[in-house]
């Protein structure tokens, strides 16, 4: 059974829940049988192995894929029928920024598309939450893959509402600094009732995050 990070009012209807989940890829089945839900105050870890469908799971959970079987809910609506629902977060392992673009440009720019808070305040708030304080009108040619990870990052930091977080790889080549302001970020959402579903490859903090895990090695 699996523990919850805050227990959920039970009358609360859960942020996502997949009953009977099947995934797809090409001619190999990658999942079955998969049910589970993520519930306001939860952060829940995706495990597995290269390959076993990590992220096609966070696509299905995104409305950006339909499952091969079973059915996918946000807030009880099937996720590939609200995929413009406002009131959750996909990031995906690519930081989708431009070159050419600053760093505040560029988080501007993000912002703006996904109809969050973009003033000149919020998004300097929101870098200087991820330690870019000295790095804001840089190009984003010139900023290292951390710096970038905290650049795509910094989406979170403005959010501010009870929302569904799906994150793919976020802890991607962000050094122990990075990990911290990630962390904080996510407990913070927690606290206010927002749920977190995410993939990483690297350990976890558990003690302060108390995460609970999904492994679909034991859905191949």
């Amino acid at each position: 059974m699996l523990s919850p990070h805050v227990p959920p009012s039970p009358a609360a209807a859960p942020h996502l829940s997949a009953t009977g989940l099947a995934c797809r890829r090409g001619n190999r089945l990658l999942f079955k049988g998969l049910a589970f839900e993520v519930a306001g105050g939860e952060i829940v870890w995706l495990r597995g192995r290269n390959g076993r469908g990590k992220t096609s799971l966070l696509r299905l959970a995104a409305g950006l894929a339909r499952p091969e079987d079973g059915e996918i809910l946000r807030d009880g609506v099937a996720a590939s029928t609200s995929a413009v629902d406002r009131r959750f977060v996909f990031i995906g392992h690519a930081n989708a920024l431009k070159d050419d673009l600053s760093a505040t440009e560029s988080l501007q720019f993000l912002l703006r598309l996904h109809g969050r808070p973009c003033s000149a305040a919020a998004v300097q708030s929101a870098l200087d939450r991820m330690g870019l304080q000295g790095r804001r009108t840089a190009a984003v040619r010139t900023l290292s893959q951390g710096q970038r990870r905290r650049v795509a990052l910094a989406r979170l930091a403005v959010e501010d509402e009870p929302s569904l977080w799906i994150l793919d790889e976020p802890y991607d080549a962000l050094d122990a600094d990075g990990i911290e302001r990630l962390n904080d970020l996510l407990l913070a959402h927690a606290a206010r009732g927002g749920s977190v579903l995410l993939t990483s490859h690297l350990e976890l903090d558990t003690v302060r995050l108390r995460p609970r895990e999904i492994d679909l090695d034991r859905c191949a």
